[in-house]
């Protein structure tokens, strides 16, 4: 955990997380987007990620001892203020009261005497609070909504989805993933290898800024977790080949291509998002893969291009997180039934639309961050009905609880030479 400089700082960093959770309870907006370049960045990070992943616990505490939330930033405050009481015993719970009832009094003056009331009451009662929270429900004692928690004990039992959730619970730390022929030319001091590829990925200390990583600047690395290296090998690229990232954005697995097409055939990187092309050509830019074709585009409907047709296709499609919990943790709150099927519609539109694209005898993968068969397996098994002249050759599945790594699927469709 980053804390921060000064007690000035830590009220400064109190203030400017309490705003950015008020607008988050508002808008829903991702967080990561909501981020300054502020100078105690890493600890208002810890602090927005932490009341938005344990929001729910938050509340039903606070309901506990408040008879009625208040709302806008007093509500915010209060969350701040319950979450490192609650789950931050690092900071000493006083000094954490002291810190954010000066930063609400800044934005909620009126309200800053109930806030102090109700967080001192919580930091007497600490330890009856968590006990009494340890009894309630799955979903209420480690803040995830019902209908995650009911589907994944249907698949998974009840052990299994609480390791998941306590998974989720943890903050997620920074993995990178060395690029093909780098993995002599860059000792990593102060890194630990993943277990899950000790060769190749490694995790950063927390507080530690990635672009401070020795070799970052060179682009010897991305930021990548070993998960998604199996869509990577399951895509079977080798130089010379004609090959479309379909949506490339921000670029890891490009990067990751391209260095094993040594700069030989022909690279299209596509994406429809303008800011999420920028993220992907300075991706490109610091590996020194600026030789791929970067273009606009929605790979439902693609513009026609000079290949019209691939030798490989990456589609790593957009949806539901269910895997990523730890990385997004305000993922878990935006996931409802609506919304997965109007993903599913998404992802099967953008499957099929990809396959016309694949050459005879080519290869699409397909992929999520997603542990939900619907977005994964029901989706490959509706694809292949629909597309005699395609075939599965592979799929690959993480989960996070048994192979310490996000949580992803992939799977292999070739389409007959």
């Amino acid at each position: 955990m980053t804390k921060p400089t000064t007690l000035d700082s830590g009220i400064a960093s109190r203030r400017e997380t309490i705003f950015l959770l008020s607008r988050w309870l508002e808008t829903y907006d991702f967080p990561n987007r909501m981020l300054t370049a502020a100078a105690d960045r890493g600890f208002i990070m810890d602090l927005l990620y932490g009341c938005v992943r344990w929001r729910r616990a938050l509340a039903w505490v606070l309901q506990q001892r408040v008879r009625q939330m208040p709302e806008g930033e007093a509500e915010a405050a209060l969350l701040v203020g319950a979450y490192q009481v609650l789950y931050m015993p690092e900071i000493p719970a006083y000094a954490a009261v002291h810190a954010t009832v000066a930063a609400a009094k800044i934005g909620s003056p009126r309200a800053a005497g109930f806030i102090n009331a109700v967080l001192r009451n919580l930091e007497r009662q600490r330890s009856e609070l968590l006990a009494a929270l340890a009894q309630q429900p799955l979903g209420v004692r480690l803040s995830h909504p019902d209908l995650l928690v009911t589907r994944w004990i249907a698949r998974y039992g009840a052990e299994t989805t609480a390791a998941l959730c306590h998974w989720n619970n943890t903050p997620a730390e920074t993995v990178i993933a060395l690029l093909p022929n780098q993995e002599t030319a860059m000792p990593p001091p102060a890194l630990v290898p993943h277990p899950a590829a000790p060769a190749v990925c490694f995790t950063v200390p927390h507080g530690t800024r990635v672009e401070a990583v020795p070799g970052f600047a060179e682009g010897r690395f991305v930021v990548q977790d070993p998960a998604t290296q199996a869509a990577i090998e399951l895509l079977d690229i080798h130089p010379g080949q004609t090959v479309l990232d379909a949506c490339a954005a921000p670029g890891g697995k490009t990067a990751q291509i391209a260095a094993r097409m040594q700069g030989q055939g022909r690279l299209i990187a596509m994406d429809k998002h303008d800011d999420r092309l920028v993220l992907l050509r300075d991706t490109l830019s610091r590996t020194g893969q600026s030789w791929v074709e970067v273009v606009a585009g929605d790979a439902v409907a693609p513009a026609p291009t000079e290949a019209p047709l691939f030798d490989r296709i990456l589609l790593d499609v957009p949806c539901s997180n269910t895997g990523v919990l730890r990385r997004r943790p305000d993922a878990r709150w935006r996931f409802s039934v609506r919304r997965q099927q109007k993903l599913c519609e998404t992802q099967q539109a953008l499957l099929i639309s990809m396959l016309t694209r694949l050459a005879p005898g080519g290869r699409l993968v397909y992929s999520t961050c997603s542990l939900e068969p619907e977005e994964n397996q029901q989706q490959i098994a509706r694809a292949l009905a629909a597309t005699p002249a395609v075939r599965l050759v592979a799929t690959t599945e993480r989960l996070p609880t048994r192979d310490q790594t996000d949580g992803a699927f992939a799977a292999a469709l070739e389409r007959t030479p």
